[in-house]
This record gives structure tokens, sequence and C-alpha cells, in this order.
């Protein structure tokens, strides 16, 4: 996949954007837009984009939020608020959107999110879920837990005291910027009582929610809480899975998703 740069601008802002097109057989397929964890990239999906939209006859869009991958930086002296997700939700893809010519009136879009990159589909269906085919998210947050501190700040040491560093380096053009735009918002004491709870009744268009019973960051009060909030949600819970499904268990990920989006649009094939 060749990265592509969308140009925008973001609170008086220019900003760059890394993204990739994966094409479809049908020009008109369903788009599925995936969205990255808190320390995720075009690169880091590796071949997993290409090869579910292989598995489903959906175009991928796929990116990298600002601070991460080869999109440009945060500045050094940059610090994310407690409504960091918020944003990239409600104000940064929208922008994009705009930029490489998305229109969720006129297309069949699908948000794919992991992690912080679920929280952000799930914030985003909360206000514009009658435009959106549907939202599929992977290890979401809806809540700060604290195992998710605590493996956040071992994250932390292990950055500082190991080669965890210089493996992310090849992920991001500066992995400080990637690292610690992640890491120092959610160990900031404010943090804590973040929530989208209250979004999740306002989600309207089907929801596949996907987590790990061994998730190392969250427990299934994540996956639970919006089934138990929104209105069309199905969940699949796996076993002997972490907090990156897509990775731990590719197939029945992928399969489960095949079979949720057959019900949705027949049309995609099974």
């Amino acid at each position: 996949m060749t990265s592509l740069f969308a140009a925008i601008s973001h609170r008086g802002r220019d900003l760059s954007i890394e993204y990739v097109w994966i094409e479809a057989a049908a020009p008109d397929a369903p788009l599925l837009v995936f969205l990255h964890e808190g320390l995720g990239s075009v690169a880091m999906w590796r071949d997993f984009p290409a090869q579910l939209c292989a598995a489903t006859g959906c175009r991928g869009l796929v990116y990298s939020r600002p601070a991460y991958g080869r999109s440009t930086p945060k500045s050094p002296d940059e610090h994310w608020g407690p409504d960091f997700l918020e944003i990239q939700a409600l104000e940064v893809l929208p922008a994009l959107f705009a930029e490489v010519g998305i229109d969720l009136q006129r297309e069949r879009v699908i948000l794919f999110g992991h992690s912080d990159g679920a929280s952000i589909a799930l914030i985003h269906a909360a206000h514009f879920g009658t435009q959106l085919a549907g939202i599929i998210v992977l290890a979401p947050h809806i809540m700060v837990e604290p195992i998710s501190i605590t493996s956040i700040e071992r994250a932390r040491v292990t950055y500082e005291t190991t080669d965890f560093k210089a493996k992310l380096a090849r992920f991001h053009d500066d992995v400080e910027s990637a690292f610690r735009g992640w890491n120092d918002v959610w160990l900031d004491q404010r943090f804590k009582a973040w929530s989208t709870e209250s979004l999740l009744p306002q989600i309207n268009c089907p929801v596949l929610a996907i987590q790990g019973l061994d998730d190392e960051y969250g427990t299934m009060a994540q996956i639970d809480g919006i089934a138990a909030a929104a209105p069309k949600v199905e969940l699949l819970k796996l076993e002997s899975c972490g907090h990156s499904p897509h990775r731990d268990q590719p197939e029945r990920v992928t399969a489960a998703i095949v079979s949720w989006l057959a019900k949705l649009q027949p049309s995609i094939k099974s």
C-alpha cells in the first residue's frame, strides 16, 4: 500500500495526514474506515486491513492520526486534554473525510476502530450514526478502568527501560510524539473521569463489539456497557485473546465481521 497525504487545517494549524486507499472490485462497495489504537499507525496495522477488505469485498481507508505514523507530529509543548478522543472523532475525522471526498450521506461507510480508535468510532457514531452503515469496535474504551491505568503505567516503564522505543520507531516518524501523546493523557489525573457512557444511547447504527477475555487494558464491562446502552449491538467475546483481537485471532474476527456485514448488506460476499 502506498501512503498518500491529506492537508487539513485544524485549530489554526496545518496538518498532513497519512492515509492509504484499499480498492475493491466494485467501486461502489461499502467503505471500511480503519481507526488505529493509541500507539498505532498505517504501518502498525500491517496487512490486516487489506485482508479484511478482500474477505468482505469492501473498500478501505486507513490513516494515521496526527502525532502518529507519518502524519504531522504533535509539538513538543502540546499536551492533550481529556477531550482528545472527542476532538479526533468530531473535528479531525470529519475534516479528513471532507478532504479525501468521503460523503457519509451518499456512501455506505463503516468505521472499524481498535482501542482508542474504537472509542473514536463510538463518539463519532453517537453524533453521526444516522449517516453510518455501522461500526465495528475492538477492545473499545467507554470508561477508564484501574486495569487500563495499571497497564499504561507499565507501558511507560517498558518504553523508558527497554528497546520498546526502538521497536515503535519503525512505525512512527516521531516516536516521542506518538508515545507521549497517548501515554501522558491516559495517565493525566483528569482523564480518570472520562467516559462515553452518556453518549451510547445515541448510537442508532448497528454495532459489532469484540473483546478478548484476556484483554490487559480493559474488562468485559466495556463491551457489556455498550450492549446495555445502545440499541443495535452484537457482541463477540474471545477466549485466549488479549487487547488486539485482530492480531491474536484474525480468522475468528474476520469470520464474525463477514457474517455481521452480510446481515447489514446482502450484496457483501459471505
